[in-house]
């Protein structure tokens, strides 16, 4: 209970920094997320390149893999997964890590009618950074586009191809980062219509959700310290449903966490959590190490930051590409395969 109350208390505490350096800032900067609950004073690992499963059946969604957090372990990553959305029309906005004030904050995902800032992130499969071309709702039902999504219209027919959603940017080098700002970190602003979607109304992570995030923290396989930043797991078809390794094969079995987790070469896994391309961002983990803490996600006002590129993918069935390298047409160049 006494750690409990100190990991509340510091979270209360990051939060209120987070705010003020928000605030301080220019005008961009008046709306603001009051929704950080975890933070780390170590940068995330770069995402993973791997392949998008199939979506299952009409009305899945699509949610990118990202990395968590943990206080006995650090970063694990939670495979991207098609889940059912709350409700008809309402669309997810991706989860992302932002630096300010010397600590990396979470600020969690949500559902809502529009996509709102996620970091500029390149999460791929039609999260490029800025918005969402992988489909839209018409008529009361999802239509998939399957320039940017893996999609077997034998089973889903709900489709249709845009590739102008598909942005060609080959000056951008550090298209693998997982997080906003800091060294190392994407540089991006919220848009005009990014600022006004965060106005939206908002609805938290599903409860298939947080058992999927749940279920990733309890795989010793998906923690950075041990996996080096290459998660055994990086996608699954539904929640609870086939595990698949990078390349689309499936992936080997869960290993369960100790009760009293064992750490790995500490070397590895400060390799493994410094920024990618500026090789550093000095620190430990800003939690108490005695009581394991995986993180939640709530509903939260994305603060301002905004656009980034997007690439094309490939459709129908999977196959690996890099995730963030020159991007080509149809999505064979960016991270993570389809965009």
């Amino acid at each position: 209970m006494k750690s409990t109350r100190k990991h509340s208390k510091r979270v209360t505490i990051i939060s209120a920094i987070f705010l003020a350096l928000l605030l301080g800032n220019s005008g961009t900067y008046a709306q603001v997320s009051v929704g950080i609950t975890i933070s780390a004073r170590v940068a995330p690992p770069a995402l993973p390149v791997y392949t998008q499963p199939p979506c299952p059946a009409d009305g899945y969604l699509w949610t990118p893999g990202y990395w968590a957090y943990d206080d006995f372990d650090g970063y694990y990553w939670v495979p991207g997964v098609w889940v059912r959305p709350p409700m008809v029309g309402y669309l997810w906005t991706p989860s992302y890590w932002g630096y300010s004030g010397g600590v990396y904050g979470w600020h969690a995902g949500y559902w809502g009618p529009h996509i709102g800032f996620y970091g500029g992130v390149n999460y791929g499969y039609g999260y490029g950074g800025s918005g969402f071309g992988g489909g839209r709702w018409e008529g009361g039902a999802f239509r998939y586009n399957t320039a940017v999504m893996n999609v077997n219209t034998t089973v889903v027919h709900n489709t249709y191809i845009d590739r102008t959603v598909v942005v060609n940017n080959t000056t951008v080098v550090n298209n693998r980062t997982s997080f906003n700002g800091g060294p190392g970190g994407i540089s991006a602003r919220p848009s005009a219509q990014e600022q006004v979607a965060m106005r939206d109304r908002h609805v938290e992570a599903t409860s298939e959700q947080a058992t999927h995030q749940q279920v990733a923290s309890r795989d010793r396989n998906q923690f950075a310290r041990v996996n080096n930043g290459r998660p055994a797991t990086t996608a699954m078809n539904t929640a609870n449903g086939h595990r698949f390794d990078p390349q689309g094969h499936a992936a080997p079995p869960v290993v369960a966490r100790a009760s009293q987790p064992v750490r790995s070469d500490p070397q590895h896994a400060a390799a493994a959590n410094q920024p990618h391309s500026t090789g550093g961002n000095p620190g430990v983990h800003a939690s108490p190490a005695n009581q394991s803490h995986p993180m939640t996600q709530h509903p939260a006002q994305q603060h301002p930051m905004a656009q980034q590129h997007a690439a094309p993918q490939q459709h129908q069935q999977p196959h690996p590409q890099p995730q963030h390298s020159n991007p080509r047409p149809g999505g064979g160049g960016e991270h993570r395969g389809r965009r």
